[in-house]
């Protein structure tokens, strides 16, 4: 028997705008207008630099709270030839952000006459061993290890009694982050008693744009720093891809600088001098050429990633630094294997969490889900996954060395952070914001907790039924090439810069035939009520698709439209994002 396909509500964007004026003001189309308006701009000036924005339109990294005292702090130190240790994060951020210090502080060394070399290094934490962050271990072997100064970055910001010990064993601190802040008991800000702490999301911080990530911040710190120390300008924008790794990796929103970080950013990929992404592009059979923000998200922030899932971020970091095409070419290598294994593991988990959700649990407003076997670097992406296929909150855990540690990914309706806090009682460790968490617990309490969320959960099966929102519902005979050239300057797409998405109903499917060596493309021929046959392309499983399609006609589609170039001939089609077959008809459905 055929599964039945998963209800959707589809809500079509109604926000108000002068669209007409807007769009004859900065020479755009109005649906072009309204899908910036639907992104959150609403003035012609951040709709400008939306369109138009460059890097000489990225804000002041001085406006950040103690950027001006790291830089004297740091200058200082390199000047006195003093020991710096680099505390970064295992993940694509920490990653990205340590090899931007490491490389920034090296050239500002150089610039001062100072060999870098012997006295800055970095210490990533091991996931499993250390956990997130900063650690006592950590802060301990930099004092044996005669470290003068410790900066972090990517973390530090909630290590509050780690930087007490490192200041205690006579250190110098610097913390650089962008995760929140902590609060006190009485709601206000703690910060950790370091020398100087850059974090926009500072009480005070004058940074007009707080949702940067930790290399973003790291990156205005170098750009102050090479400043000082007369370094070139063109040396620190050379330093960009780096920012716009870590910015898409990290799933930040691609909205105001984080938007032009990018976009620039994938510019100066194509012609990098790093011999490292150059060989994991190929590795991973991309062109670097033609690098969009899908390929970071999904290709190379995953093989970057896998090192600190499975083994040590520090391949990721040695891969960005290599200097040797044949070192370059073995740690890309590795990197994508390990990234493959880490594919077939989280597969496995994925098929055995839906398993358990739909043998025992379908009923549960949260999804609990246990899984002992699986490596606990993987339990938030299978958590994600879960969500996405029942469209439920979902917490995955794992068995840890010292207690069952648990990922977490919600849905608009539930908010997580908020849930766990009324069953603190029951967890070791957690934290986390409204769409995403952490946590630990013993094992005996696994049972209970799911209980308890579930008899918590303020949800009804409506909340369960994902919304499908629509920027412009236009009809596919008003869309031309010159239109989807003008989309394509929206891009990058991404969190929070989502590809737009147009509809259209009645649609007569007069032909369809699946492709692919999977047969996952379904290719329809559709036929408008106005009488203007075009293709339409769904990626799907086509033999269900044909069952589910037979003895029905119409359709309706949410789509995009794309422009498809075979033969020198250029053809208008729709890339097929959802659809709902339809009971009416139009006088060209013959």
């Amino acid at each position: 028997m055929q599964q039945e396909k998963k209800k959707e509500i589809w809500m079509v964007q109604t926000k108000k705008a002068d669209f007409n004026g807007l769009a004859e003001a900065l020479g755009v189309s109005p649906v072009s207008v309204r899908i910036m308006r639907n992104r959150g701009m609403q003035t012609e000036e951040e709709m400008y630099r939306y369109l138009h924005g460059t890097p000489a339109d990225l804000y002041d990294g001085r406006l950040m709270k103690d950027m001006e005292k790291s830089v004297e702090i740091l200058s200082e130190k390199i000047k006195a030839g003093k020991k710096i240790r680099i505390i970064g994060d295992y993940d694509i951020d920490g990653v990205c952000s340590t090899y931007l210090l490491l490389t920034g502080l090296g050239e500002a060394a150089g610039a001062w006459g100072k060999n870098a070399q012997t006295q800055i290094d970095y210490e990533i934490p091991d996931r499993i061993r250390d956990g997130y962050g900063i650690n006592e271990s950590i802060i301990r072997q930099a004092y044996g290890d005669r470290i003068d100064t410790i900066i972090t970055c990517d973390n530090g910001i909630s290590a509050s009694h780690e930087i007490a010990l490192a200041k205690e064993l006579g250190l110098t601190v610097v913390v650089t982050d962008h995760h929140e802040v902590p609060l006190g008991p009485d709601g206000t800000q703690v910060l950790p008693p370091a020398d100087a702490v850059v974090n926009p999301k500072q009480e005070g911080d004058r940074y007009p744009f707080r949702e940067i990530c930790g290399a973003v911040v790291a990156y205005k710190l170098i750009r102050e720093l090479f400043r000082a120390a007369g370094v070139p300008e063109r040396k620190w924008e050379e330093l960009l891809e780096f920012a716009a790794i870590a910015t898409v990796g990290d799933v930040m929103r691609l909205q105001d600088e984080n938007r032009i970080l990018v976009r620039y950013g994938l510019r100066r990929m194509a012609v990098t001098e790093n011999i490292g992404l150059r060989k994991l592009t190929e590795k991973t059979g991309l062109d670097i050429r033609h690098l969009s923000a899908y390929h970071i998200g999904f290709v190379i922030g995953p093989c970057l990633n896998a090192g600190g899932r499975l083994q040590t971020a520090k391949l990721a970091l040695r891969l960005l630094l290599a200097k040797d095409e044949e070192e370059a070419d073995a740690l890309a290598e590795e990197l994508k294997v390990l990234n493959d294994v880490r594919k077939d593991m989280t597969k496995k988990g994925e098929e055995e969490a839906i398993r358990q959700v739909e043998d025992r649990y379908n009923r549960d407003k949260v999804l609990v889900v246990y899984l002992p076997e699986c490596h606990e670097s993987l339990a938030g992406i299978i958590a994600g996954r879960v969500r996405e296929h029942f469209h439920k909150p979902s917490i995955v855990l794992t068995k840890g060395e010292e207690a069952v540690k648990g990922s977490g990914r919600s849905i608009e309706q539930y908010h997580m952070f908020r849930a766990l806090t009324e069953v603190s009682d029951l967890l070791l460790k957690f934290g986390g914001h409204p769409m995403a968490a952490g946590l630990s617990l013993e094992e005996k309490n696994v049972e209970e907790f799911r209980r308890r969320l579930n008899e918590n959960a303020d949800l009804t099966e409506n909340d369960f039924i994902p919304r499908i929102w629509i920027d412009v519902p236009v009809p596919f005979d008003y869309v031309t090439e010159r239109l989807v050239e003008e989309l394509q300057t929206l891009e990058p797409f991404g969190q929070g810069n989502e590809k737009p998405q147009f509809a259209q109903k009645n649609l007569y499917i007069r032909r369809v035939t699946i492709l692919g060596k999977n047969r996952n493309l379904a290719k329809m021929s559709l036929v408008t009520e106005k009488g203007l046959a075009f293709d339409g392309l769904l990626f799907t499983d086509g033999d269900r698709f044909l069952e589910e399609q037979k003895g029905r006609n119409f359709i309706d589609v949410v789509y995009y439209p794309d422009i498809n170039e075979y033969n020198g001939t250029r053809t208008l089609q729709a890339v097929i994002k959802n659809y709902k077959f339809s009971e009416g008809g139009n006088e060209n459905g013959k």
